[in-house]
């Protein structure tokens, strides 16, 4: 018997080929290429003026690109036609309503507008809005202001969200609980592209991290691709006080330095591979010691982050 025949890829939810914006002289996008699969979480992290904005604005329609493809749920969002806008939930940084209105009213009028909406008053109560819901918009705080926009993005049931800043003013509490619901829009099929300066929000969330600069992709990957090697780690032990560091180093790769940094702690610096951890435990063992609590620090998507883009602040 024959194998039955494959099916074709699903399309991507958000593809962009070689995309370029300017702005007078100034390039915000010079060819940027970006790919989102559906049920994934896409971080897009960059410094201020990278292009972050500009591109979810081209693909949510508000902005034409100049040059360059691009195709979101598989259609060109240029014009945003009503039937894709129907299909994307669009969460921008700081929300905006009017500042009366309360925010079950605010939640219930968008809900108003969906073919098959969410239920208005569950998903209030998922978000932890309860307590406000009669509460005018103007005297929300921050972060349940936050929450409120993101209700309204999702309660559509939407194919695509993008989330700007989603937990900007929040509490670990209501960042945990935002957290949450990302994760279970993912687990429902929704593609998700996110804008953060919490590099700890992208790892605890992104699939797949592009950072941008200077509007180009200069890395792309997984958390885990992106933080794996780099030119220093560290592997922290406890032991016997006042062994020879020295004669450890010379059992080490040449790049790794050694150093008792107080008494029967010691501190490995290097490319950290299961070699050097393999020779550090040898050694010790070779000297009759225990290499206790042994620790390896690895690069943080902060680290990625600030060795690709600068350390310095952006206006």
């Amino acid at each position: 018997m024959d194998p039955s025949p494959s099916r074709p890829a699903a399309a991507p939810a958000v593809r962009l080929r070689g995309l370029v914006k300017r702005f007078g002289a100034t390039p915000a996008l010079a060819g940027l290429d970006l790919e989102l699969p559906a049920a994934r979480v896409l971080a897009l992290l960059g410094p201020n003026g990278a292009g972050k904005t500009t591109t979810v604005d081209v693909c949510t329609g508000f902005t034409r690109a100049d040059a360059g493809e691009v195709r979101v749920l598989g259609v060109d969002p240029a014009g945003a036609p009503d039937h894709l806008r129907a299909r994307i939930g669009v969460m921008p940084q700081g929300g905006g309503a009017y500042p009366g209105v309360h925010a079950a009213e605010m939640l219930r009028v968008v809900a108003a507008c969906a073919a098959h909406p969410l239920d208005a008053g569950w998903l209030i109560e998922v978000l932890g809005l309860g307590s406000c819901a009669r509460t005018p918009y103007k005297r929300l705080s921050g972060g349940q202001q936050q929450r409120l926009a993101l209700a309204c993005a999702i309660v559509a049931r939407p194919e695509l969200v993008f989330l700007d800043e989603p937990t900007a003013g929040m509490d670990p509490q209501g960042r945990r609980l935002v957290w949450e619901l990302i994760g279970a829009l993912r687990r429902d099929g929704v593609a998700v592209l996110l804008t953060t300066h919490l590099m700890e929000e992208a790892e605890a969330l992104a699939d797949d991290v592009v950072i941008v600069d200077h509007g180009r992709v200069v890395a792309r990957g997984s958390p885990a691709e992106l933080t794996a090697g780099g030119p220093q780690q560290e592997l922290r032990f406890r032991a016997r006080p006042g062994m020879d560091v020295g004669g450890l180093a010379t059992t080490l790769p040449p790049d790794c330095r050694v150093a008792e940094t107080a008494s029967g702690r010691y501190l490995v610096q290097g490319r950290i591979d299961p070699a050097v951890l393999a020779g550090v435990t040898a050694w010790c063992a070779g000297q009759g010691a225990l290499a206790d609590d042994v620790q390896i620090a690895r690069r943080s998507l902060e680290d990625v982050f600030l060795e690709l883009t600068g350390r310095e602040l952006r206006p």
